[in-house]
């Protein structure tokens, strides 16, 4: 009998134990169930509110010096301190003519001689071309003195020496006379003290200087015994 009752009172006592042990294992399971897992401490400080009266940071350096302003007054370029002389420009070495040495002939033909050479400066070198578009030294001259109205018959440059007489002091220099070169192989026209024109090789219907390459190479100057119109000298212009 008393066997009977522990038997009881141990199963009952071991009934309440195991309800006991399923009631704490079901509200565990329940509470980390509903339990919300935050994805920041919760023990941090909030965040401080933006400050509104922080200026708007400008897209420009603070220290940036300021926008260049256009210029307003005008720029002048000052004239170049070396000027040009004739030895650069056949066409004011021709014009210098004049005004310097004078010329051999009268204003008129003068003036036609200057149209004709300034008209071929720089047309190329061809032997034996007379023109239009080619000239050796000998048809330059010739091309030259025709078309100024004094027409003579063509001929090489040996020739014209023979046909002419020689001058000397400043009638050397006169625009129109003509200066022969290299042992007389060469002619040309004498622009002023300077220089002269001629057909070159290497540069076609040019302006040269006397000093340097071509005064070693100058046999003398020259000019036609006779050739329409006179012979005319032409007074300096001091103007």
């Amino acid at each position: 009998m008393t066997n009977l009752k522990n038997i009881l009172l141990f199963s009952v006592l071991f009934a309440l134990i195991c309800v006991g042990f399923a009631d704490n294992t079901s509200a565990q399971t329940r509470e980390r169930v509903s339990r919300t897992v935050l994805s920041q401490p919760v023990n941090q400080p909030k965040p401080p509110a933006p400050d509104k009266t922080i200026s708007t940071i400008s897209s420009k350096p603070v220290n940036a010096s300021p926008t260049r302003q256009p210029l307003t007054n005008e720029i002048k370029v000052a004239e170049p301190l070396v000027k040009k002389t004739g030895e650069s420009s056949p066409v004011n070495a021709a014009v210098s003519t004049v005004s310097k040495v004078g010329s051999r002939y009268s204003s008129s033909t003068t003036s036609a001689m200057m149209n004709s050479i300034q008209s071929k400066v720089g047309i190329p070198y061809r032997y034996g071309a007379t023109g239009p578009n080619r000239y050796d030294c000998s048809g330059f001259v010739w091309a030259v003195f025709s078309e100024s109205g004094m027409a003579y018959t063509r001929s090489s440059a040996r020739s014209l020496w023979a046909e002419s007489i020689p001058v000397d002091g400043d009638d050397r220099y006169k625009f129109g006379t003509l200066v022969f070169l290299n042992r007389l192989g060469h002619i040309g026209i004498v622009a002023d003290e300077n220089g002269f024109y001629h057909a070159s090789s290497s540069k076609g219907i040019t302006y040269s200087p006397f000093k340097g390459y071509w005064e070693k190479r100058i046999v003398g100057f020259r000019r036609f015994v006779s050739a329409p119109p006179p012979y005319e000298t032409v007074t300096a212009d001091t103007k």
